[in-house]
């Protein structure tokens, strides 16, 4: 199964280790994109959050971005996403 996310994180953000180990427990597959590692990605994150480098930062298939999302939010986005 190929990812439907990409999880912007760091390696020291509590919240990005709590969301991926969530991610793991349910099953959901994700890619993860360090942005400590990766000016890119870092860029990437400041424009979806109006500048600033929030972690953990989710990206959809379909490009929608969520911010610090809880399980919960990610689940539903990827149901409605699945409905098209």
């Amino acid at each position: 199964m190929n990812p439907q996310l990409t999880v912007y994180s760091t390696r020291w953000c509590g919240y990005c280790l709590r969301l991926k180990y969530q991610l793991k427990r349910a099953g959901i597959p994700y890619t993860e994109i360090d942005i400590n590692k990766d000016p890119a990605a870092a860029a990437a994150v400041e424009r979806f959050n109006g500048g600033n480098r929030t972690v953990p930062t989710v990206v959809l298939a379909d490009g929608t971005a969520l911010t610090n999302p809880s399980l919960a939010d990610l689940q539903r986005a990827l149901s409605s996403d699945a409905r098209g």
